[in-house]
């Protein structure tokens, strides 16, 4: 019930807001109109930020490898436009705190912190993610070769190093916002999954309960204080739907409205209601409900027809749906067309026969959207050299790609190479495709082109052997 289409769509929507939230991370702005001090606290707090920049490159381990500079902090603010303006600033005018850099760095790598990083790297567990604020508060801040430095600078006062403080502070904490959070993703990937079956569930249950609208309508009007004939005597054909009574028994519907406690009208009564005025006017309703005679295939076609043409294309159902789920707008295109397979499977059932679509064909594809997400989150910074490689001997200018595009191409290239079953032309094809729907007009055409680009390559380096 869920392939691999949805699940390509629900992948890429995910990963474009995930790396969004990951670059979020900013460094502290100049305050505006800043006093002498203000001006002080912020100057001393770019500094440390170089500082600890500095510090990062001279901690070496064996081979040359630098623990800390590979860290995700240092990174990320080398990342920043700022910093890299700084690191320019500084390679003109001599850094203030040079004097300190080098026994700074020695306390460091002489810490415990340090060590017992070192210690939890090499069993696979480093805290990455706090390992410079720790190094912050409990090595660099309180060094007093560092401290007396501050004291010599002009405009110095007790207060502008507690501001500087409040900025790092606030500068950590930001960075952890922003972290990689994979399991967190997994789950809204996970969560947007079961709102999809959900919404197929919603779909089975809704022709049930607009036939129990309609039975109660029927059963009031017979009450009234002033009755018609057709008031006592109604045309019975739509409340005896013989698909809606099929659905009605179905265990699995059951099961899962139950379990679910889905109701359309608890939930959206007026919906419902206005659902039920636009199928009784409609000419599809007058001409079922004229026929001589029907069978199970008309009573199916019916449904299938008030689907299609009216369902699927009431401005208020599809605004209702947006509104009951974030996920549905994009997911009621897939899922409609599953809904109609399934009431055509009602119709070709035989005694005893499951009709209720599973949640997916198999293991496989039940494992393929978290299985796609998690590399392209671990490998993303190899999948985008190869892009960014790929782009410049196109001779385009790579900061200036499209984020969709970039995201599309990433998840392409993590299909490609790391699940040899799904032939190679099917996963290009399918990324075109999003491409054309999610991006720009133009962008089915780059994706197209930059992934022949580095699948070509990639066979030629061996890293592709599927065709």
């Amino acid at each position: 019930m869920i392939n691999r289409v949805l699940i390509r769509i629900k992948v890429i929507q995910l990963l474009y807001s995930y790396l969004l939230i990951e670059n979020h991370f900013m460094i502290e702005s100049q305050p505006s109109a800043p006093t002498k001090e203000k001006r002080f606290a912020y100057n001393l707090y770019l500094d440390m930020l170089m500082l600890m920049i500095r510090i990062s490159e001279r901690i070496e381990k064996r081979g040359g490898y630098r623990p800390l500079e590979d860290t995700r902090f240092i990174k990320k603010i080398l990342a920043d436009d700022k910093v890299k303006s700084l690191q320019m600033k500084f390679r003109v005018d001599e850094f203030s705190l040079q004097g300190v850099v080098n026994a700074l760095a020695e306390q460091v790598k002489e810490s415990g912190v340090y060590k017992n990083y070192l210690k939890n790297l090499d069993t696979d567990k480093g805290e990455d993610d706090k390992i410079w604020e720790q190094l912050f508060n409990l090595v660099i801040s309180p060094n007093p070769l560092l401290n007396s430095a501050f004291t010599r600078r002009e405009n110095y006062t007790i207060r502008g190093v507690e501001r500087m403080k409040e900025m790092m502070a606030d500068t950590f904490s930001n960075f952890y916002a922003s972290r990689d959070n994979i399991d967190d993703a997994v789950n809204t990937l996970a969560v947007s999954m079961a709102k999809a079956r959900e919404l197929y569930f919603r779909l089975l249950l809704l022709p049930v309960e607009l036939t129990n609208l309609r039975e109660q309508q029927i059963d009031e009007n017979r009450h009234k204080y002033i009755t018609t004939a057709e008031d006592l005597n109604p045309n019975m054909r739509f409340v005896e739907n013989a698909l809606v009574s099929a659905i009605r028994e179905d265990e699995d519907v059951l099961a899962y409205v139950e379990q679910n406690k889905l109701s359309w009208m608890s939930d959206e009564p007026r919906l419902l209601d206005s659902l039920l005025k636009s199928i009784m006017e409609s000419d599809l309703y007058a001409e079922y409900m004229n026929f001589p005679a029907t069978d199970f295939h008309t009573d199916c076609e019916f449904w299938r027809n008030v689907f299609k043409q009216i369902v699927f294309h009431n401005e208020d159902f599809l605004e209702m749906l947006e509104s009951m789920s974030v996920f549905w707008n994009d997911d009621i295109e897939i899922i409609g067309t599953f809904f109609l397979k399934t009431l055509k499977r009602f119709e070709e059932s035989g005694q005893g026969d499951k009709v209720v679509l599973p949640m997916y064909k198999d293991d496989e594809d039940a494992a393929f959207g978290k299985r796609l997400f998690v590399d392209i989150v671990k490998n993303k910074d190899v999948y985008r050299r190869y892009i960014d490689e790929s782009v410049k001997t196109d001779k385009w200018d790579s900061d200036r790609l499209a984020v969709m595009d970039v995201v599309i191409t990433m998840a392409a290239l993590s299909e490609i190479i790391n699940f040899p079953k799904i032939p190679l032309v099917v996963s290009i094809n399918e990324y075109i495709e999003l491409a054309k729907s999610y991006s720009t007009s133009k962008s089915g055409a780059f994706v197209n082109g930059i992934l022949h680009s580095i699948v070509t390559k990639l066979r030629e380096e061996g890293k592709i052997l599927k065709s």
